[in-house]
């Protein structure tokens, strides 16, 4: 792991400081720099206790809990930009009406509404449906090439963006 202040590797286990506000995971030198943030106790870890068959002391082992996934983990890339002008052409050019639409997919028109204009955007649920009514992608997929071309990227850490100077007394 990296430290997130000044890009080192980490050694060890990385503190959870609070610097400057932001919570980062900073390696022993960068820790000076903040407040440690007390994490709280995770009680969502399963304890399995084990008794041997000699009669000694109960075992305790831990099993680290996975994390809950959240939208960006089901989404397959980037929705597009013009995702509301896609989307009134394709409605248009099958000859539907905003409420018709609403219809078919089992929603308020209300809600068509705001994602047409592009002051909603559409969750993983509606976007589907919005696919399938009106036979349209609003994802734009990442190409091999693109990924390819942000992981030989070196990553900047805050670190490489401040100077950091020390009071003289």
């Amino acid at each position: 792991m990296q430290c997130e202040m000044c890009g080192e590797p980490v050694r060890g286990i990385p503190k959870l400081m609070r610097i400057e506000g932001a919570e980062l995971q900073v390696c022993s030198r960068c820790e000076r720099y903040g407040t440690e943030v007390q994490q709280p106790k995770r009680t969502d870890a399963r304890k399995v206790t084990a008794r041997p068959a000699s009669g000694a002391a109960r075992s305790v082992v831990l099993v680290p809990a996975q994390r809950k996934r959240d939208m960006f983990d089901y989404m397959g890339g980037d929705i597009v930009e013009d995702y509301g002008e896609r989307i009134r052409k394709a409605r248009m050019a099958k000859g539907l009406s905003q409420k018709d639409l609403a219809m078919q997919m089992k929603e308020k028109e209300l809600l068509v509404k705001k994602i047409e204009k592009g002051e909603l955007i559409p969750e993983e649920d509606v976007r589907k449906k919005l696919e399938k009514v009106l036979e349209i992608r609003l994802l734009d997929a990442i190409s091999d090439e693109t990924e390819k071309k942000t992981q030989s990227k070196i990553t900047q850490t805050l670190g490489d963006l401040t100077i950091i100077r020390k009071v003289k007394k």
